[in-house]
């Protein structure tokens, strides 16, 4: 449970799944800009498969999928793209062709909630590919641009409307 809340800055919680954004590249370990009071840090055995010799391909500017292990007050937020059994069960490096844009944490919630209309709506209209990450960010990636940025329009706008305002809005696109 939680409590609905403007809050504005995400605060890591352990086991959320989040969109990072690789700042630096430190040794052994990547830095991670995941929207909160400070970076996050990424190991380069992280990853499904990963092994000294067989390192990922992550570069600075790179979107990132993943998972925090730690994530306290006192510490640095620590991610991995991997679940218990090791699988990366979707999560890694998202594809370099797509959409990232900020919303609202309140947003987020609605939109991962279980049973969330607003995305079962939206794929009637359009096939594309989504990755909801619980610091606000979304990636969208549709088969072209400008049926991209329609989506990104459509959900930006479903913060502030009605279910039926939204029916009308997907209809009016959708031609009928």
């Amino acid at each position: 449970y939680w409590v609905d809340s403007q809050q504005k800055r995400y605060v890591p919680v352990k086991g959320d799944h989040v969109i990072g954004i690789v700042t630096a590249k430190a040794g052994d370990v990547f830095k991670l800009d995941v929207g909160g009071s400070e970076l996050a840090s990424l190991s380069y055995l992280a990853f499904e498969g990963a092994t000294k010799r067989n390192r990922p391909n992550v570069h600075v500017g790179d979107l990132i999928y993943g998972q925090f292990l730690v994530a306290n007050k006192d510490m640095e937020p620590e991610m991995v793209c991997i679940d218990s059994s090791g699988k990366s069960s979707g999560m890694g490096i998202i594809g370099q062709d797509g959409f990232l844009f900020k919303v609202s944490l309140g947003l987020i919630r609605k939109l991962l909630a279980p049973k969330c209309e607003i995305i079962q709506e939206l794929s009637q209209l359009y096939p594309f590919e989504l990755v909801l990450g619980m610091n606000g960010r979304i990636w969208v990636k549709a088969k072209t641009v400008q049926q991209t940025l329609i989506i990104v329009n459509i959900l930006e706008a479903c913060e502030y409307m009605t279910a039926e305002q939204r029916r009308q809005a997907l209809a009016k696109l959708s031609g009928n």
